[in-house]
């Protein structure tokens, strides 16, 4: 089956060119960006740059974060294709995964730390920047820049650039329609040059559309955005600010049988049936809500061979993940339904009151979802002589996050006769504190819909997490006779604590520390020209997050998690051709992962509200090794063909117990679930005048969705084709400059497949076939 993939994707075409860029400061490697030049740097790591026709494959509507999907070595799934529904997005770089279990890739906007990606009080870049107001993303698959603001950063760092402001007054106005009731206005004004070197911008837009499923979500986002950036003769001002408020209605995983079954469905339902069993998976009831403020000042100093920089930053994170549980929880904060061993569960009530007793011996007709229910939730087994009226409960988990930060850097460049020699450092300092508490309303009334009280009538648990972070790093670089060597070394001090709200009890105080973490690098510019060959050597480093402090005894003997990263590559460029290839080695040790108080491991029993203490242990880790391979090729002054293949062996390394490891169901040796080995991207596109257009392929190899790698489990390979068309039109009037009309189908062949996969157990349906067309004036 691989083999015919493989040859299928030899004669698909679509995307772009790449170039090298030289080392280059943080505001120079962002103008390039914006004129979209580069994939891979000169640097002694594997590093790419998405470029324009990468941004073209995709509508005004889609996700930021998925334009780098086409880079070596990176895989992005998205619940549908506008990426719509954060809960459903995965990330996955060397086997490394950014998902709802894992945050193992670090992500900055504008080298401004992003606060962690999780879904539980995470941020990630699409939350801070407007797809029209990207300029582009650095993207470093294993061994980052030293510099780089993340403490999660294992296996990769992105970099989400924000664009300049341009140098004349204009106003770009731009909507968007497409397929599932997607629509979106955007508009923009640039100032222009309104002061000495001085411009700015200030954008506004609002999206929305529905699932592809059966159409009930509610998919909403409103964005503000605004920069400004003042060069003078040796200071440089940025100022930047986003508020983004979204509501997305989320998509479900299932497992592969489930897809076996039903290619198009996620096992969420659209219309409400009065039934708290069924309608635990009604879709408006899984929602999340999230409200995100950025904002930092940046002043860059240079002259004379010496630079200095520092940014101060903000950031405020405020949100509520919902779902609709089919039962009441007693005043006590047991569970009066799914519970082992305490009587018959209780979702009806009669209308006094009271409880309603099941009928002895019903036997339950329930079949959905999750296999059926038993006779307690069954309308059909329940006593109506008193009137039974269905109970059920909106369960709200509140997520606040308030983060505050400054980095600065400083660098010195001087010639000793042929050697030239730039010493640099920097600090990281961060201090944030998130928090998280989940009530429960009860449903008014559960016969009509999923209008629930106002007061909750349970706090489950209200809990605070301060934590510190700071970072030094050194680095001094040689360059002489054509090789450039680097060394250097950085440090986290990282201090997480704990508050019980309800109980005023102060948890567990973890100081999860680094070692000195040695970084090297070596560039060889080879004596034929456009050759060069690199090594790079570095070691990354994950704190232990805040969640690891939920469980009373979850940080008994933690340690923080470790990733020793090698890259090896060459690259090569003229005129028409660029090509690079990286090999990589990496192992990920100390890998934190929760036991739950039902597995022997810890305790027995079984925990459905989340209650019994686990423990979250160093479950061994993580070994990876590939290569990367990309390719790009200017067949004439119309046309550019790109392929980046992708060859990935990534698989768990046990725990040296090997009871834990059967009980977390790892296998030493195993492959890392979501992470596929082969990957292939083929790439052709098209240029003239006012006219551009594109085909894009992407084939993904089979992936494990369970990490016992069971044959049963196992997410079939895809191939997804993407197309786009558009024109500039010129009109010079003195009202409309210009007008772009353009043209996105993703999944052009509607191949159905599973995306995203999380949880030991099960992975989100591909979006099928979306059509978007967009029209952008220029004024």
């Amino acid at each position: 089956m691989h083999t015919q993939k493989l040859l299928v994707s030899a004669v698909a075409l679509a995307s772009t060119a790449f170039a090298w860029a030289q080392e280059d400061t943080a505001e120079n490697q962002n103008q390039v960006i914006e004129e979209l030049l580069i994939i891979g740097q000169q640097k002694s790591y594997g590093n790419n740059a998405v470029t324009q026709s990468m941004m073209d494959q995709h509508s005004s509507l889609t996700s930021v974060v998925d334009v780098i999907d086409n880079i070596p070595g990176v895989l992005v799934t998205e619940g549908d294709s506008f990426g719509a529904d954060d809960w459903s997005t995965t990330v996955s770089i060397r086997g490394f995964q950014l998902n709802l279990d894992q945050q193992q890739i670090g992500m900055t906007i504008d080298g401004v730390p992003n606060g962690n990606s999780n879904y539980g009080g995470g941020s990630k870049a699409n939350r801070f920047i407007d797809s029209e107001d990207l300029a582009g993303v650095e993207v470093s698959q294993g061994t980052a820049d030293i510099s780089s603001r993340s403490h999660e950063a294992l296996g990769g760092t992105l970099n989400y650039l924000t664009s300049n402001p341009a140098d004349e007054f204009g106003f770009t106005l731009s909507t968007a329609v497409g397929e599932y009731d997607a629509k979106k206005v955007y508009a923009r004004l640039d100032t222009g040059e309104f002061a000495p070197n001085t411009s700015a911008w200030i954008s506004v837009s609002k999206s929305e559309s529905s699932d592809f499923m059966e159409g009930s979500a509610e998919n909403e986002r409103e964005h503000v955005s605004a920069k400004i950036v003042s060069a003078q003769e040796f200071v440089t001002v940025t100022g930047f600010v986003s508020y983004d408020d979204a509501h997305e209605d989320n998509y479900q995983r299932i497992t592969v049988a489930e897809f076996d079954v039903n290619e198009k469905s996620d096992r969420l339902i659209g219309t409400w049936t009065g039934i708290p069993y069924v309608d635990q998976v009604y879709r408006k009831g899984w929602s999340t809500l999230r409200e995100n403020t950025l904002g930092y000042l940046k002043v860059e100093f240079e002259n004379d061979g010496f630079s200095a920089n520092a940014t101060g930053y903000y950031h405020h994170n405020n949100g509520r993940g919902d779902w609709l549980p089919p039962y009441v929880v007693a005043a006590d904060g047991s569970l009066v339904t799914y519970v082992d061993n305490t009587g018959a569960p209780i979702s009806y009530f009669a209308a006094d009151g009271t409880e309603v007793v099941s009928i002895p011996g019903c036997e339950s007709t329930l079949t959905f979802p999750y296999g059926g229910g038993s006779a307690a939730f069954d309308p059909s087994c329940q006593d109506t002589s008193n009137g039974a009226i269905p109970v059920g409960s909106y369960r709200h988990t509140h997520y606040t996050k308030t983060r505050t930060g400054l980095t600065a850097d400083i660098a010195w460049a001087a010639q000793f006769g042929e050697v030239a020699n730039t010493l640099r450092g920097g600090l990281w300092y961060e201090d944030y504190l998130r928090e998280e508490s989940r009530n429960w309303h009860q449903i008014t009334d559960s016969r009509l819909g999923y209008s629930f009280e106002g007061s909750p009538y349970w706090l489950q648990y209200d809990n605070e997490f301060p934590v510190t972070t700071a970072m030094y790093y050194l680095e001094d670089s040689i360059e002489m006779a054509g090789v450039t060597v680097r060394l250097g070394a950085k440090k986290f001090f990282v201090e997480l604590d704990k508050d019980n709200e309800l109980t005023g009890a102060g948890g567990p105080e973890v100081d999860s520390d680094s070692d000195v973490l040695p970084s090297f690098g070596v560039v060889y510019n080879t004596p034929v020209d456009g050759l060069e060959v690199f090594f790079g050597y570095a070691e990354n480093f994950a704190a232990i997050k805040d969640v690891v402090l939920e469980s009373a005894d979850a940080v008994a003997n933690v340690e923080a998690e470790t990733a020793k990263n090698t890259d090896v590559g060459i690259r090569f460029q003229n005129d028409k051709f660029q090509v690079s290839a990286v090999y990589y080695d990496i192992e990920f040790d100390n890998r934190i992962q929760f036991v739950d108080g039902g597995n022997d491991v810890v305790s027995g029993g079984s925990d459905y509200l989340g209650e019994v203490a686990g423990q979250y242990i160093n479950q061994g880790g993580i070994e990876s090794n590939g290569l990367e391979l990309a390719f790009s090729y200017n067949i004439n002054e119309n046309f550019s063909f790109y392929s980046a293949y992708t060859y990935n062996d990534s698989t768990y390394l046990g725990t040296g117990d090997s009871a834990v490891d059967t009980a977390l169901g790892i296998n030493p040796g195993n492959t890392v679930i979501g992470s596929p080995d082969n990957m292939l991207v083929l790439s052709l596109d098209f240029t003239m005048s006012n006219y551009y257009a594109g085909v894009s392929q992407k084939w993904v190899d089979e992936r494990f969705v369970t990490a016992d790698n069971s044959s049963a489990n196992i997410a079939p390979d895809y191939s997804l084709f993407d197309v786009y068309a558009g024109t500039d039109i010129a009109l010079n009037s003195s009202f409309i400059e210009s007008l772009n009309v353009h043209l996105t189908v993703n999944n052009l062949l509607d191949e159905n497949y599973l995306s995203g996969i999380s949880g030991d157990w099960g992975a989100w349906v591909g979006a099928p076939r979306t059509a978007v067309l967009g029209l952008t004036a220029k004024f």
